[in-house]
């Protein structure tokens, strides 16, 4: 890890604009009494000492139950922060299929370990409605029904989610439904929702091409998709959906802080692959070649703290760092994107198009810095660049502790989490339109479409 030094706060005790024009001016790429790699390391030194000065230091808790922070906090401002802060409870009553077992419980004490990974959202979910207030035993007087399918639990042995059998499994499940209550038939499931949270979301492979192929399961057209999967343009997204924040454990992260004023000394931070050797054997096509450009323009670049290794103190790391890169990998998000909020680092967002979590409620814009992919060999001009009072205001509104909250999915469930924002997503849908409820006879959905193999019972 690259730990620059720092100084007191009387070192850098000057404007800290006018200080970083000094700097420049004096120090030129490509003059005769400064090498590029000493003019690097003299930024590094200034700018984040500079840095670790005025900007606020590591939080001191997770999430909005904190009252005894003393980092400085903004509010976010305008519709945004009114959106993050809603109470659904009273604006939507929920329905909640009881199914068989192997639809899900079943599934999870086959493989405790689908409680912990990133698409554990779906079970969390579960759990949260069965208790909730906006729950009702009474479907007639339902808003919304949900389905709980444990899709994502079916893990290798290192732990990645299998997606071959999820097809059948969603389709039995709605098969099941159909079957036994009128309500999904009333609508081919348009007042329904699904928590899908693969790669691809309802696409259901973790291989984009295969997934573009696949398209979204034919069943689930009319439902509104609850997924982490965002991006723009791309099939696996449909009208409507929401886009969640992937599953990281808040517990974990709340065990890994750190004392609340311990400085910044890192300018970048990211750990994870830079190229996936195994199943892009030729390069280019991970990550559409980001990640391998971050590698190939900064491993030896003295401001950024880059590497594959993943330490003990990754957690601890992040609380150290002013920026975190977020790029894509197989698919645009990332937990990165979670755990870069929770500890305060500007998340770097490099996926071009992505859909960002509850972007109706969290002002990413104004919290992170995004860099396009073909962009990414400028990224340290890009950062070096950002006014430190620009840097400023965005970990303010990182330490607002609403905008923690919403990222995670707690046990058990607290005001204005992840939980909460699904349902505010939800509740913004109504009331339902008229083109939701089917006339008498009239069918939209095909049965029998996608791939053969989608169509055999499970």
């Amino acid at each position: 890890m690259t730990d620059f030094p720092t100084s007191s706060s009387s070192s850098f005790d000057v404007d800290p604009v006018s200080s970083s024009a000094i700097l420049a001016k004096n120090i030129r790429v490509g003059s005769s009494s400064c090498s590029p790699l000493l003019i690097m390391k003299m930024w590094a030194f200034f700018f984040v000492g500079l840095l670790c000065t005025h900007l606020s230091p590591v939080s001191a808790r997770i999430g909005a139950s904190d009252s005894s922070r003393t980092q400085p906090t903004e509010r976010i401002s305008g519709s945004a922060g009114d959106v993050l802060e809603d109470d659904p409870v009273g604006r939507l009553k929920v329905f909640v299929y009881e199914l068989p077992s192997k639809y899900n419980k079943k599934i999870l004490q086959k493989d405790p370990r689908c409680l912990n990974h990133m698409f554990a959202a779906e079970i969390y979910m579960h759990r949260f409605l069965l208790s909730s207030a906006v729950r009702t035993l009474n479907p007639e007087e339902a808003d919304w029904f949900y389905t709980p399918v444990y899709t994502t639990c079916d893990l290798t042995p290192n732990g990645l989610p299998l997606p071959f059998k999820s097809p059948r499994m969603m389709r039995s499940a709605i098969q099941l439904i159909s079957s036994n209550w009128p309500y999904w038939n009333r609508t081919e499931g348009a007042d329904h929702f699904f928590l899908v949270p693969h790669d691809f979301g309802a696409c259901f492979h973790y291989q984009e091409e295969k997934a573009i192929e696949r398209g979204i399961l034919p069943l689930l057209q009319r439902a509104t998709l609850v997924q982490t999967f965002g991006q723009r343009y791309h099939v696996c997204l449909k009208d409507g959906s929401i886009t969640i924040p992937p599953y990281a454990p808040p517990q974990k992260m709340q065990a890994h802080l750190i004392p609340e004023k311990t400085p910044r000394s890192i300018f970048v931070y990211f750990r994870g692959l830079f190229y996936d050797v195994g199943n892009d054997p030729e390069g280019g096509y991970y990550a559409r070649g980001a990640r391998a450009a971050v590698w190939e323009n900064f491993k030896d670049n003295p401001l950024f703290d880059i590497s594959t290794e993943h330490p003990s103190t990754y957690y601890e790391d992040m609380q150290r760092a002013v920026f975190c890169l977020c790029p894509l990998g197989w698919a645009p998000w990332s937990p990165r994107l979670v755990e870069a909020v929770i500890f305060g680092c500007i998340p770097v967002i490099i996926a071009d198009d992505i859909v960002l979590p509850f972007a109706d409620a969290i002002p990413w814009e104004e919290i992170g810095v995004f860099v396009d992919e073909k962009d990414v060999p400028n990224l340290d001009t890009i950062l070096t660049s950002i006014p430190p009072e620009v840097i400023l205001r965005k970990q303010r509104l990182l330490a607002n502790p609403s905008m923690k909250q919403a990222m995670l999915f707690p046990q058990p469930a607290q005001p204005g989490d992840a939980f909460h924002q699904v349902l505010n997503g939800l509740a913004r849908k109504l009331p339902h339109g008229r083109s939701v409820h089917l006339k008498q006879g009239q069918k939209i959905l095909n049965w029998t479409a996608g791939p053969v193999g989608d169509l055999k019972p499970w």
